[in-house]
């Protein structure tokens, strides 16, 4: 302990004029024992200064380290715990307690008792000692604190001093003495005994020489004793001054306590005033409002330009106010409570003068902009409101301050503005679309079928009049069918291709005067009302408030913005209210154009799929987006209808049984149809639909061709498969249609299979009992007679085919071909043309069946010499003189 109490003197107190009086090992209670060190030390200089400082050994060495000091005068309590029994812990309360274990008992009294000691010399102050035993608080004589010597090697307890320490260092003279002594004896180190005696013996002669040369000088030596007695009463007299000197000296030291403290107050009390100006200031700087602020919100001009931006700078300065963060105790004090008053009751007046002006302003805007629709009447086109807008973001950043500061009111300027232009829009939507319903009906032969009229500039039919169109379309298209289709036309209507292309580009004005109009708006009520529209972020939604149908998310309370994803929300349910007449009327306006003509379905299916692509790619989630986007799905349900329609009309095609069927009806309606389609849907984004709608309808022209054919009487079956087939498959070869190229392969496929059905059917008429001779020839070779010996049956020996073969000479051939081209003309249409066709496939076939009857003549009759009484040539000519002929 002596060796750690030298190091920690010399490494860490005496570099800071400390002296270390008392040390004791410890560690704390209840814990891991990592051991330290309390120290108990006084400062060398005046006035002196008592510490228990605590001192721990550094992790990364041997050296040790200052860890946390105590001024003793801030020791309260020190509790031993027992003054009975030994035990090692103790408590020191300073400002808050510490709980030790002393490695031994005799540490823990020792290092208490040097407490108790300076507390006496140097506080004099009555710090309570529990559970003490009273033997350590024995005081001891004072000494001056000037008689105990300095140095790293020594400590005192008060004015005590304690045992020399049991270790001395030798100095220097001492160590060359000592290794001079060594060096003359060397064996002193292999052989100490001898040494030491050797030693003894040196020093007995030294004793011995000591004490003769003593006895020499007895009067010197009583000299001395003399000398000695007047320097002790000379000491004496010191002492008594020094005493006398020390207590003068201690009611100046208390003096200079007393000095010392009234500093440090003074010097408190200059740093609290300092923080009280600075805290002064801060109110002073962030809560005070300028009067001219004041003022534009009492009574500032909120028309004028100038106005605005004063009021806007005077709300911004009002909301900094406000929101200043205050520091703890703030609240309490009563200006700052006053001025928080004053500033609610200006917040709340201007925010009711903002809402009156900004609620005047949406109604005289309103009127104004509704003395503007009679020159829109008579034009397509929907007025334009970019002025209010304009006039209205003047006030933006001021809503941006009322949405901030008091939500209830901005909320209320919502809803007005919401009710009045909603009433506004709505009349002017309603104008815009009567215009465009007139100029679609107006200038048609169906206007009147429609009860409107372009005279007036007004519908004469009322709006329960149309919206019942779509209910009657489906019975009058059914019944206007089944009487056009009897003409050979499929058309609802008898609008031609220039009444289509106008109605197109009526269809295409209207939807892009809306498109403009809806995002203008969105535009304006995302800026003014300060709200975000296409940034997401999250957020949680609270309670709604309903506002005439439309949802409204509220946020928590005044001042809390609303999340993102709530804004754009808000947004979408404004538009809703602000125009919620464009679904209905543009779905009546929809109904009225498949109404004129089923085939608008397919250019309204194309513009308004075009506009919702480019609306989705702005905004998926916005108004337009979704509201075209429900509109789409009723113009996709009338397209899917026209086309429901057209394979329901096919079904039910009646064909007359007095004439040839022909081309059909619905073959030519889906030709009409293709090309019309083709023309619309190029480029187009909803191809997919046309191509399903293509495979409905011509597996519906199909199935119904067969069906027709079938019931055909007068004109036979391959006749009506083969020109209708042909009909489609030159359609198809002519409009490209990729998706229908397996249908193109089978129309041609049934068309050539029906065609030479029908040549064949019609050439065993001319020829038919050479056709019916050699069908009885080629049955006995089935049976298995040789084909040489068949002359030898008696129904098909050598005379009974001369006898059939001079039946038919050539002029009789030429009589039968004749009749056999008169009837096949009778069978086919004119439209298809395809006369010649089959003619030319019939002459190719009736000599294919010559020359099979060669053959057979050849193989059965050898050597016979029987032939036709016609050659191939006399064929060709025949054929050629018969179409020439007619």
């Amino acid at each position: 302990m002596t060796a750690i109490k030298h190091a920690l003197q010399r490494d860490i107190f005496t570099p800071n004029d400390e002296r270390l009086l008392s040390i004791v090992n410890v560690c704390k209670a209840g814990k891991k024992k990592k051991n330290c060190f309390l120290c108990a030390t006084v400062t060398t200089e005046r006035p002196v200064q008592v510490k228990v400082v605590k001192v721990k050994k550094s992790d990364k060495g041997d050296f040790y380290k200052r860890q946390i000091a105590w001024a003793l005068r801030d020791l309260a309590v020190v509790d031993a715990k027992d003054a009975i029994k030994e035990n090692p812990e103790f408590d020191l309360h300073f400002e808050k307690i510490y709980k030790w274990v002393a490695s031994s008992t005799a540490e823990k009294n020792a290092f208490i008792s040097c407490i108790w000691k300076l507390n006496q010399r140097y506080l004099r102050k009555k710090i309570d000692f529990v559970n003490v035993s009273s033997q350590l608080l024995e005081e001891l004589p004072k000494v001056t604190e000037e008689s105990v010597p300095s140095g790293e090697n020594q400590s005192v307890t008060g004015g005590d001093e304690e045992s020399v320490d049991e270790y001395q260092e030798l100095n220097a003279r001492e160590e060359q003495d000592i290794e001079i002594m060594m060096e003359g004896c060397e064996y002193a180190i292999s052989n100490a005994e001898a040494f030491a005696e050797k030693l003894s013996r040196e020093l007995q002669v030294l004793d011995g020489a000591n004490i003769q040369s003593i006895m020499a000088s007895e009067k010197q030596v009583n000299i001395l004793m003399k000398l000695l007695d007047e320097a002790l009463k000379e000491v004496d007299q010191i002492e008594l001054k020094l005493s006398s000197y020390e207590e003068m000296l201690q009611s100046v030291k208390e003096q200079m306590d007393q000095i010392s403290e009234s500093n440090h107050l003074i010097h408190l009390s200059n740093t609290n005033n300092v923080k009280l100006l600075s805290e002064i200031e801060f109110l002073v700087n962030h809560m005070d409002l300028a009067k001219g602020h004041i003022k534009a919100l009492q009574q500032g001009d909120l028309t004028s330009s100038h106005g605005i931006e004063a009021c806007t700078n005077a709300a911004d300065a009002l909301l900094q106010c406000m929101n200043v963060a205050l520091r703890p105790g703030h609240d309490m004090l009563l200006a700052v409570k006053q001025q928080q008053k004053q500033f609610s009751e200006l917040r709340e007046l201007f925010a009711k003068r903002l809402a009156n002006h900004l609620n005047n302003v949406f109604v005289q805007q309103g009127h104004d902009q509704s003395s503007n629709l009679a020159q829109h009447s008579i034009e397509l086109t929907l007025p334009n409101h970019h002025p209010l807008h304009r006039d209205l973001l003047r006030y933006a950043k001021l809503m941006e301050w009322l949405k901030s500061t008091d939500y209830a009111i901005y909320e209320g300027l919502t809803r007005n503005y919401m009710d009045y232009l909603s009433r506004l829009y709505e009349r002017e939507i309603k104008d815009f679309f009567e215009v465009a319903k007139i100029k679609m009906t107006g200038t048609t032969k169906e206007s009147k079928k429609f009860g409107l009229h372009g005279s007036s500039g007004k519908l004469t039919g009322s709006t329960s009049s149309l919206n019942k169109l779509s209910v009657q379309s489906s019975g009058n298209r059914r019944s206007q069918s089944s009487s056009l289709l009897d003409m050979g036309n499929m058309s609802t209507s008898d609008l031609d291709v220039a009444d289509r292309t106008k109605f197109d580009k009526i269809f295409e004005q209207v939807l892009s005067e809306l498109e403009p109009l809806c995002l203008a708006e969105q535009d304006f009520i995302s800026k003014f009302f300060k709200l975000q529209q296409h940034q997401s972020m999250s957020g949680t939604m609270t309670e709604a408030e309903d506002l005439d149908g439309v949802t409204l998310s509220r946020q928590h309370n005044s001042g809390t913005p609303l999340p993102v994803s709530s804004e754009r929300d808000m947004i979408r349910q404004m538009m809703i209210k602000i125009f919620r007449c464009i679904e209905p009327d543009l779905s009546s306006l929809i109904a009225l154009g498949d109404k004129i003509d089923s085939f608008n379905s397919l250019y309204m299916l194309v513009k308004m799929s075009h506009h919702v692509w480019t609306a989705q790619n702005v905004d998926p989630a916005s108004f337009l987006s979704t509201t075209l986007g429900n509109v789409l799905v009723t113009v996709k349900r009338n397209f899917d209808k026209c086309i429901s329609n057209q394979i329901r009309q096919m079904e039910e095609v009646k064909i007359s049984k007095k004439s040839k069927v022909g081309i059909l009806p619905f073959v030519a309606e889906f030709e009409e149809f293709a090309g019309l389609a083709e023309s619309i849907f190029k480029n187009a984004e909803r191809r997919g639909d046309l191509d399903k709608a293509y495979t409905k309808l011509i597996r519906g022209v199909f199935v119904n061709v067969e069906k027709v054919a079938n019931e055909s009487q007068k004109t036979p079956r391959d006749v009506v498969m083969m020109e209708n087939f042909h009909h489609i498959f030159a359609t198809l070869s002519r409009l490209k249609i990729s998706c229908l190229e397996a249908e193109k392969k089978e129309a041609k496929q049934k068309y050539t299979d029906h065609l030479q059905s029908y040549v064949i059917y019609s050439l065993g008429q001319p020829l038919e009992k050479l056709n019916h001779f050699f069908e009885g020839v080629e049955a006995r070779v089935a049976q298995g007679i040789r084909e040489e010996e068949v002359s030898y049956q008696l129904a098909f020996n050598k005379q009974e085919l001369r006898k059939v073969i001079k039946e038919y000479p050539g002029k009789e051939v030429k009589k039968g071909l004749d009749n056999l081209y008169k009837k096949v003309d009778k069978h086919l249409c004119e439209e298809e043309n395809l006369l010649q066709v089959v003619w030319h496939s019939m002459q190719d076939e009736f000599i294919r069946q010559y020359k099979h009857f060669e053959g057979l003549i050849a193989r059965c009759y050898p050597g016979s010499g029987i032939t036709m009484e016609f050659t191939i040539q006399d064929i060709l000519d025949y054929c050629s003189s018969i179409a020439q002929s007619h």
